[in-house]
């Protein structure tokens, strides 16, 4: 995979935007910022978001009591304060570039009562501040398709797990065997060569000693979901034109509609990711 250079400060730069930053707040609601579950075309992007973190939480709720759990990519910290708020003694270090971000994040930590069992970190997932094997669970939620060096990134959740951890993560993936012209305004979009796909993860944690617990392929969902944000932009255009500019409206929209192509012509996969250190 080809390292895109700057692809750290590019993403840094974009969340940390006052646009992006009061798109993703209004839009999402200001807990989530990733892709949903949809029980109906038309549910919430804030209730198909948080029901996304259910999901997963579903998957390792035995081996989550007491956990020390990294979210690398945890964006305003919504699975943090979940995880947080239902697991006693679970702590949680919300690792995310955008200090914009992290700010919210804290502020909503201290009104909810958690700042005390999840700590905010300002850095990269592809340069973890930890020391070596100190994580229970290492989670992340559709980060990785913004990162030009993934094999560094998993190397690094590798490094910092415990024996025996777990890894539980989703990703906007490219279908295996698609070639980069098949996806380039996608592509384009996130400033990147290439996605990662099932089989890369596959391979690539394999041969960092993970062993596969479970793929949950839920494609239909990544489809759905960018199709909804795009129709909830369209129909609260006069509110958003008043927090965002003109510009990022119209290019949000462009490039929604991008990913819902390539996910109708089967070009993308999307799904939870669960694997044993």
């Amino acid at each position: 995979m080809s390292h895109a250079p700057g692809t750290v400060e590019t993403t840094r730069n974009y969340y940390n935007s006052n646009d992006a930053d009061a798109f993703y707040a209004t839009v999402w609601g200001g807990e989530d910022i990733h892709i949903g579950l949809y029980d109906a075309p038309e549910s919430s992007i804030v209730d198909a978001s948080r029901r996304t973190v259910e999901r997963m939480t579903g998957k390792v709720a035995d081996r989550l009591t007491g956990a020390r759990v990294l979210d690398m990519g945890a964006g305003y910290g919504g699975a943090a304060r979940y995880l947080a708020s239902r697991f006693e003694d679970a702590r949680i270090d919300c690792l995310n570039l955008s200090e914009v971000q992290n700010e919210r994040n804290r502020t909503l930590n201290d009104e909810q009562g958690l700042s005390d069992r999840i700590q905010v970190i300002d850095g990269s997932f592809e340069d973890v501040p930890s020391d070596d094997a100190v994580y229970d669970v290492v989670w992340s939620q559709d980060s990785f398709l913004h990162s030009g060096n993934r094999p560094r990134v998993l190397r690094e959740a590798a490094r910092v797990l415990k024996p025996g951890g777990t890894f539980i993560f989703t990703d906007p993936m490219q279908q295996d065997g698609v070639q980069p012209d098949d996806i380039r305004p996608v592509l384009d979009r996130i400033h990147l060569d290439t996605m990662g796909s099932i089989p890369f993860y596959r391979r690539q944690l394999g041969d960092l000693g993970f062993r596969e617990e479970e793929v949950e392929v839920l494609t239909p969902h990544l489809i759905r979901h960018y199709t909804h944000v795009r129709r909830q932009i369209i129909a609260r255009d006069e509110a958003l034109a008043a927090v965002c500019s003109r510009d990022y409206i119209e290019r949000m929209k462009a490039g929604l509609q991008h990913w819902v192509d390539a996910g109708q012509a089967g070009n993308l996969e999307w799904g939870i990711l669960v694997f044993r250190r």
